[in-house]
């Protein structure tokens, strides 16, 4: 048997405190809980959480020290017709971006232009090539969007040439800020603000939105610009708390009418529901922004900046469609590349669980795909992961991307490497970095010396944070209506999760690409419910008795709404490990008693029967039975040789046990057969009858 290898954390409950939350709000007991979890345990926080627009606001001005700055740039830029030029990035924030301000500034009447560096020639942000070729063409003030907070010297350039710079982004803040005319970050405002948690697209968004306001922008141009700082915010995995959260739950209600003539493309192709009265954040997660993000990672970006600028609908849709197609072919590669690193990881093997990182790198990789196989890695061995290739054009470098868990800060990790990398860039879930081929052993070692300081071998497991316990009969379409009511949700602000013990696997079954479709049921219950587990294909079959952990979805079909489970965690249950164990133990037993000639007692509710079917084998028998047990019909055997028993069912399925092994296989007709787990109680009591009534 074979389970996702995970820890899970429950957290602690309050009665109290859930009691009194529950008074004030009249939320359910357990959606109270959850709020607890997340440090609202106050009915004034929680009224905040409901309703975020309740909340005063502080002005950006004031958070954002040199916004007052960067607007008085732009306002005389736009007044003397300067040349203005925005240098983007190419995945879904810095291209949401770099479109939310191409919208705002050519609504407002600016001279704008873009630049976007090169995935694979270029890396990641603005660099001297581009400020020179912006000098070139007579550009007064370059405005970088999602980068340029690392880049001294391109700013240095680029002020030396005499060009203004506004620094827009939002990554971690190096030793020595660039000698921009202006920056906005909100690692440089104060952890208390509501505007701490912003992406790249939400500075673009503070920015164009003062400027807008100064300059009579229309209530027109306020609604494009939102539904853009949604799309990007999402894509780009941003917390999903404080003004993100505030707005985002206003552009949610926007995107399905959509006024992005390209948006409204995306969103058909992609088939997302556009019935809804507002999208979910994974509409836009599994959906939308994946299609976005695809083209950045092995296309043109100018695709995506067209589809998100263009108000003409042919366009759109052949944007949109390219984002389809690139988005099919970026399934492709990862799901090659992830198959590869999987093999390379167990048959080397590498020793991972003694390094406390996982580093996997392999030639011939495409460098836009392989942080997201970073990601599934770490969500299949729960350990920190860098993974890299080899550079084409130059196979002494190698460039790569990292994904860390819970307790490891991927860009300390990679600050910790300093003196071995070229580049390196990111934050504390995830980063970039470059590094000469002969360093690879040496960065590897560090890695390690690195994770050896901060996780213990307890932690190397996916980690599964559970909010709290809950009965099947309060999983109702009530229940589900107010989570649905808190949307959005999403990172640092996790969907719920609930989990509930000593679940029956009623049915399941593989569906789709390696799913599990299950039916499961509570014993003090009458309520059974559906559930689907993603990508578990490889854990069929569960065992009968669970603990389960899962969020709560509504499955639309014809019409009818229903209740189902998506699960996200899975252990044996502590009564079904005790059952476990027991029948194993009489397993044994009974195997030893029947090869000593020991007569076992017939199981109760079984039923002897003369052979009435035809019970063949391929081997030869020295003794046999057909027998009735829980209303099916089975033959058994047992060959002395070779210590095997076999049973057979109506159905042609044959079950296969060596005693000696240990070991018991399932076979189709022998066509296929699929090693199983004889402890499970189905097959443990099936087994422990069979020996018996051959000793009858």
């Amino acid at each position: 048997m074979r389970l996702p290898n995970q820890r899970w954390r429950i957290s602690d409950t309050n009665p109290e405190r859930v009691s009194g939350l529950v008074e004030n709000t009249g939320l359910s007991p357990l959606l109270a809980q959850v709020l607890i979890n997340r440090q609202i345990e106050t009915p004034e926080l929680a009224q905040v959480y409901i309703n975020p627009e309740s909340q005063p606001l502080p002005s950006p001005l004031e958070e954002f020290r040199d916004l007052a700055i960067s607007v008085t740039l732009l306002e005389e830029a736009i007044a003397t017709n300067d040349k203005i030029a925005i240098c983007g990035d190419y995945d879904a924030d810095g291209m949401t971006s770099t479109a939310l301000l191409l919208r705002a500034l050519r609504y407002l009447g600016a001279d704008v232009d873009y630049a976007i560096p090169s995935r694979m020639k270029d890396g990641y942000g603005i660099n001297v090539r581009i400020v020179e070729e912006f000098a070139n063409a007579g550009i007064g003030i370059i405005l970088t969007v999602d980068n340029g907070i690392s880049a001294y010297e391109p700013v240095a350039r680029a002020v030396e040439l005499g060009m203004g710079v506004i620094i827009t982004d939002h990554h971690d803040l190096p030793e020595k800020l660039p000698p921009a005319h202006a920056i906005l970050n909100p690692k440089l405002i104060p952890e208390s603000s509501p505007y701490r948690g912003l992406a790249g697209v939400g500075v673009a968004y503070i920015l164009a939105m003062t400027l807008a306001q100064n300059m009579g922008g229309s209530q027109e141009l306020s609604d494009l610009l939102l539904e853009l700082f949604t799309l990007g915010t999402i894509a780009d995995l941003a917390p999903l708390v404080g003004v993100n959260r505030r707005w985002l739950k206003r552009g949610l209600g926007k995107l399905p009418k959509s006024q992005l003539t390209g948006v409204q493309e995306l969103i058909k192709v992609a088939g997302v529901r556009d019935t809804q009265k507002q999208l979910k954040p994974d509409d836009i997660g599994f959906k939308l922004g994946p299609r976005i993000n695809a083209v950045g990672r092995i296309g043109d970006p100018q695709i995506v900046i067209e589809l998100l600028t263009t108000d003409n609908p042919g366009l759109a849709y052949g944007r949109a469609m390219q984002c389809e197609q690139l988005n099919s072919q970026r399934q492709r590669f990862c799901e090659q590349i992830e198959g590869d690193a999987i093999a390379l990881i167990e048959k080397t093997p590498i020793p991972w669980k003694r390094d406390r990182v996982l580093v996997v790198v392999k030639k011939d990789w495409h460098h836009g795909v392989i942080g997201i196989v970073a990601s599934r890695l770490v969500e299949r061995y729960g350990v920190p992961v860098f993974i890299a290739t080899y550079e084409e054009e130059n196979p002494s470098a190698i460039r790569g991307s990292a994904r860390g868990i819970e307790e490891f800060n991927v860009f300390e990790a990679l600050d910790y490497c300093r003196d071995l990398l070229g580049k390196f860039g990111g934050h504390k879930a995830a980063g970039g970095f470059s590094l000469l081929a002969q360093n690879l052993e040496s960065f590897i070692q560090r890695l390690s010396d690195f994770a050896h300081q901060c996780l213990n071998p307890e932690q190397l497991k996916p980690l599964v944070k559970i909010d709290t316990e809950a009965n099947f009969d309060l999983l109702t379409p009530y229940l589900y209506q107010q989570i649905d009511s808190l949307q959005p949700w999403g990172i640092g602000n996790d969907f719920p999760i609930f989990w509930t013990p000593n679940i029956r696997v009623k049915e399941q079954q593989i569906i789709g690409k390696n799913h599990l479709k299950l039916t499961l049921a509570q014993d003090d219950n009458d309520t059974e419910i559906k559930a689907i587990a993603w990508r578990w294909g490889d854990y069929y079959p569960l065992p009968h008795r669970v603990d389960i952990a899962y969020k709560l979805q509504e499955n639309i079909w014809n019409g009818n709404k229903n209740i189902e489970l998506e699960l996200v965690g899975i252990r044996l249950s502590n009564s079904d490990v005790a059952v476990n164990r027991r029948m194993k133990d009489e397993c044994q037993v009974s195997t030893s008693d029947f090869r000593k000639g020991v007569g076992v007692a017939l199981p109760t509710g079984v039923r002897l029967k003369p052979p009435t079917f035809d019970f063949k084998t391929p081997y030869d028998d020295t003794k046999e039975t057909i027998f009735e047990y829980q209303g099916r019909t089975y033959a058994c055997s047992w060959q002395e040789s070779s210590n095997e028993l076999q049973i057979k069912n109506d159905r042609g399925y044959i079950l296969a046990v060596n005693s000696q092994k240990n070991t018991a296989l399932l076979v189709n007709n022998h066509a296929s057969s699929q090693e199983i787990d004889m402890s499970q109680p189905h097959y443990a009591k099936l087994i422990d009858t069979a020996f018996a009534v051959l000793n009858q």
